[in-house]
């Protein structure tokens, strides 16, 4: 009797079929090459591009049909949604091959990906389950009926972190975090922090590396909250001069100074009965501290140039991407308003600590990447190659998600087809310095005799201002995002300050 070969396709896979050497074949590549099917039938939660390619590339090595299910999967490691599409899979191929027997891979996708295997090919559909390895080729794993008793927990963990959910006393799952994307456990843990705190009004301090998405996460807890129909002011401290702090924040009259020819309420007041975002304010001279705290310990101000007070009702939402605590253990940031706005603090991780996040956030950017230039004369809806995925999949990523969606935007731009090749990718990486003590890069400059360091930092500034703006053909909000930067304003200040023509 015939044989149906039925297996998730996995990472291992997508990288033999990419042609890198240590992937070998692949799991399934090494069970095709081993044993003899009559069909495959195979299910991707992989983009469809990536899957498709594969199927492509399997099919020059087994002469079997080949068929391809793409389940969509919230996590891979979601019991009830693997278990759902792998019956489907299963009950599919039946209808199609009658009686040939049913073999499940072990090998191939996530550890919650087997354990259904198993589960199913000792209970509902009797199968073979084999597994396979560089070591020891492709063999029949010897697994007793009773271990997959040992699974069932596994399956029933998602109805019981429900239930510590509710005794814990936290929100429902709140559709206002959904554009975060993640599935890592650290993430899952800050979301979590976020719902609860969400409800109230009690200041927030989100600490992280810049680029790890603070600001979407403080837009988040304001929709989920009780004022999430009132203002959200968000603020660059770091953007205000000290001389303009006051009129910036607690507004002026008219006539109150130079220049000063109609009132302006400040953002206090544009605020009120919302939140206000106060992004990096760890930039904040301390003078202007001890002004924002003044303001925030009252909660009335007073605008420039007139002796009444105002009240103002707004939730405080801070940002900084550095550490506080340590800068006012240094002096530079005042311990009374430091406790002031880390009622609530959240830590945001890097990248690099959410292990299992960096493929979701490179489908999702890229689908913005998409969106965002489907207007643009000439553009062709880009996907990427298997080999400048996994190249992506490899890198550190020290800019976080705003290097990861810029590096994309590049790389979409240097794509001339509708696939981004692996050269596509690293003309669009930075480079970055890593000889800090010889070399001739911008990295490579010796401290035995002195440096210029604002002539360096003016040097690479320029080449970038005028590589955004070139290519982005003028396009100042265009350029802004490939560089970074958070509104073309803020590029025109940089245009200017480093004397660079637009």
């Amino acid at each position: 009797m015939g044989k149906v070969l039925i297996a998730w396709i996995g990472h291992t896979d997508l990288r033999a079929a990419a042609g890198e050497p240590e992937a070998g074949v692949g799991p399934i590549g090494q069970a095709v090459a081993a044993r003899e099917f009559d069909r495959i039938a195979l299910i991707s939660n992989y983009p469809k591009a990536q899957a498709r390619e594969y199927v492509h590339w399997l099919k020059l090595r087994t002469t079997a049909p080949i068929l391809l299910d793409e389940a969509h999967l919230s996590s891979p490691t979601q019991f009830g949604e693997i278990y759902e599409a792998a019956v489907r899979v299963i009950s599919e191929t039946l209808k199609k091959s009658g009686n040939l027997d049913l073999v499940f891979h072990l090998s191939p996708g996530t550890p919650a990906m087997a354990a259904v295997w198993i589960i199913l090919g000792k209970t509902r559909f009797p199968a073979e389950l084999i597994e396979s390895s560089k070591a020891q080729g492709v063999k029949t794993a010897s697994v007793p009926f009773d271990i997959s008793a040992d699974f069932i927990p596994s399956l029933l963990r998602k109805p019981d972190e429900e239930l510590e959910r509710l005794a814990q006393g936290l929100p429902p799952e709140a559709p206002e975090f959904a554009d975060i994307i993640h599935r890592s456990k650290p993430m899952q843990k800050i979301i979590a922090m976020a719902r609860r705190v969400a409800p109230r009004s009690i200041p927030v301090l989100i600490e992280g590396a810049s680029g790890t998405g603070k600001e979407l996460l403080a837009r988040a807890i304001h929709r989920a909250s009780p004022r999430k129909d009132g203002p959200f002011v968000a603020v660059n401290c770091g953007a205000i001069s000290p001389e303009l702090f006051e009129s910036e924040f607690f507004g002026h009259i008219k006539g109150s100074f130079s220049g000063a020819h109609i009132d302006r309420i400040g953002h206090f007041e544009s605020a009120h009965k919302g939140t206000l975002f106060l992004d990096e304010i760890g930039e904040l001279p301390l003078p202007q501290q001890v002004k924002l705290l003044r303001a925030m310990q009252e909660g009335e101000i007073s605008r420039l140039g007139e002796s009444k007070t105002r009240r103002f009702d707004v939730r405080i939402i801070a940002a900084t991407n550095r550490n506080l605590q340590a800068e006012v253990s240094q002096g530079r940031f005042r311990e009374d308003l430091y406790y002031r706005v880390a009622v609530a603090l959240l830590r945001l991780p890097p990248v690099k600590e959410r292990p299992g996040d960096l493929g979701m956030l490179i489908d999702n950017l890229l689908d913005q990447v998409n969106k965002e230039s489907s207007t643009e004369p000439g553009y062709r809806h880009k996907k990427l190659s298997a080999g400048a995925r996994n190249l992506m999949l490899e890198q550190s990523w020290p800019g976080n998600v705003r290097e990861l969606q810029n590096t994309l935007r590049r790389a979409a731009v240097w794509s001339a087809g509708d696939t981004i090749e692996v050269n596509d990718l690293k003309a669009a990486l930075l480079p970055v310095g890593t000889n800090v003590s010889g070399g001739n890069g911008i990295m490579g400059h010796s401290l035995e005799d002195p440096i210029d360091l604002p002539a360096i930092i003016r040097e690479v500034a320029q080449h970038y201002l005028k590589l955004g703006i070139e290519t982005s053909h003028g396009n100042k909000t265009r350029a802004a995002q490939l560089l970074g930067l958070p509104s073309y304003q803020t590029l025109s200040n940089w245009l200017t300050r480093y004397g660079v023509k637009e």
